[in-house]
């Protein structure tokens, strides 16, 4: 991503309620995908579900990364 990129995303992190709601809706899906890697058998969608949490994760410290980014 370059500087723009993150300073357009200035505006999702730097508001409270929006951020606060999207790390909400990361937590819950991690929590789904979590159940759904205890349930599964298939090895495949194992593989990719702990790939979507990983990426489910950075949403914590996506605020931190685009102030650094839109410097």
């Amino acid at each position: 991503m370059n500087q723009q990129d993150y300073r357009s995303l200035l505006l999702l992190v730097n508001d409270r309620d929006r951020y606060a709601l999207l790390k909400e809706y990361a937590e819950k899906r991690i929590n789904t995908l979590l159940f759904l890697i205890s349930t599964d058998n298939d090895m495949d969608r194992v593989k990719r579900n702990q790939g979507a949490i990983a990426e489910l994760r950075k949403f914590a410290t996506l605020r931190e990364e685009v102030k650094q980014g839109a410097k």
